[in-house]
């Protein structure tokens, strides 16, 4: 018998249609080559001529920016219908901004790039209603875990990165992938608009908002607020989000000062870790994570942050250039994360109603991009004292969010 056909993963990739199915088909387009060129980023920037202190500038006013692009998202996304403006936004977000990282020659260059890339906090909003909102909704975790899968094996071509930049040295080889990135993420976009049609509840909102000027649209976001207040649900849903938006900010920048510093890792070992957590939580969405019902979340959530907790309790106990402590430390971790986030992002469509949608989200990632900015800076006055001191805070969070879930006592759209 054909795995395909009895494992309830493939049975949803398989069954798909319309937009969810291209959605995930085309997540590839994009998610190559973004991880292709995300490594060299910083190092593409100094060869350049720019210093440490413009890069955080450039970090700064990409921040600013987003704030103000999350904040007419909801409206925007209105206006426009869920379709249009995700295929416009995008094109602008990443298609100019890889274009101009391409040719970039001065700190300039990287100032226009980081504006036209925080555009990407609109479509933030527009593609996921789109995505979801016309999906099954007793397949949307499984929705969910196949765009992960999409972006983990995307992540499998990284290494190419660097057999490029050995063979060209590092600016005419990242000139190179962000030049393919601009071609093959516009490739995405296109491909999406075609094959994909207007939701449901997107032609309602077009027809309401229709003659309705942007600025109204947008002040309206303070009803979204209320509402956002009013809803324990959606309130709860967005503090575990969240939660993983500061676990990742902290996890990303420092991981590796504390696998460096603390555990006497040298720099080159450090490389092998993100394939092991790749491998991890590719066999996790492949293997246990289908057979949880898509309403039921909360075993796998509760589970996944207490897990994660677990894996930062290793992380900070680990003996120096222990691989093997630390070997569980990151399974346990990409365990956590492979069972956290398709159901995290589940919960947070159930628990938004669906009648302000649009504007209910732009709230969520307003509040989000503007409650994690000071942890960056947290994080870096803590590892500052000791580089185990953020994963202390990683783990309070775990815990919280852990409560939260098991405080949560039904959805109000259960399918």
């Amino acid at each position: 018998m054909d795995n395909r056909k009895t494992h309830p993963l493939f049975a949803t990739l398989f069954s798909l249609r319309g937009t969810p199915a291209v959605s995930i088909y085309t997540e590839p387009l994009w998610g190559i080559p973004y991880y292709l060129y995300v490594t060299y980023a910083s190092l593409y920037m100094l060869a350049l001529g720019l210093n440490e202190a413009q890069i955080g500038l450039l970090a700064s006013f990409g921040l600013a920016c987003q704030i103000f692009f999350t904040l007419i998202s909801g409206a925007v996304t209105d206006k426009l219908g869920r379709r249009w403006t995700t295929f416009i936004f995008d094109t602008v977000s990443w298609g100019i901004s890889t274009f101009i990282w391409a040719i970039a020659q001065n700190v300039y260059f990287f100032l226009a790039a980081a504006f036209f890339n925080s555009v990407f906090k609109i479509t933030m909003n527009s593609w996921t209603l789109l995505l979801t909102e016309d999906a099954p909704k007793d397949k949307l975790v499984h929705i969910y875990t196949w765009i992960q899968i999409a972006l983990l094996l995307s992540g499998f071509f990284a290494p190419l990165a660097g057999m490029l930049v050995d063979r060209m040295t590092l600016v005419p080889a990242v000139r190179l992938i962000y030049a393919f990135a601009c071609v093959s993420m516009v490739t995405k976009f296109v491909l999406l608009l075609l094959f994909s049609r207007e939701t449901e509840r997107g032609k309602i909102r077009l027809e309401e908002t229709r003659g309705v000027p942007l600025y109204k649209l947008v002040g309206g976001l303070k009803g979204s607020f209320g509402k956002f207040l009013r809803t324990p649900q959606t309130l709860k849903a967005f503090f575990i989000a969240l939660s993983i938006a500061i676990y990742t900010i902290m996890k990303d920048t420092f991981w590796s000062i504390q696998v460096f510093k603390n555990l006497q890792f040298s720099e080159s070992s450090i490389a092998l870790f993100p394939l092991i957590k790749s491998v991890t939580m590719l066999a996790v969405f492949l293997g246990a994570t289908p057979f949880f019902h898509g309403n039921r979340f909360k075993t796998p959530l509760s589970l996944g942050f207490l897990v994660l907790a677990a894996a930062n309790v290793l992380l900070i106990l680990c003996p120096p250039n222990n691989y093997a402590v630390l070997i569980a430390s990151t399974v346990l971790d990409a365990l956590a994360l492979a069972f956290i986030r398709p159901w995290m992002d589940t919960l947070t469509y159930k628990a938004v109603e669906d009648e302000d949608r649009a504007g209910i989200v732009a709230v969520m990632n307003l509040l989000t991009v503007i409650l994690t900015t000071p942890f960056g800076w947290l994080g870096g006055v803590l590892a500052g004292r000791n580089p185990a001191y953020p994963f202390i805070l990683v783990i309070a969070l775990a815990l919280a969010a852990m409560a939260i879930v098991l405080s949560i006592h039904r959805i109000d759209q259960d399918a």
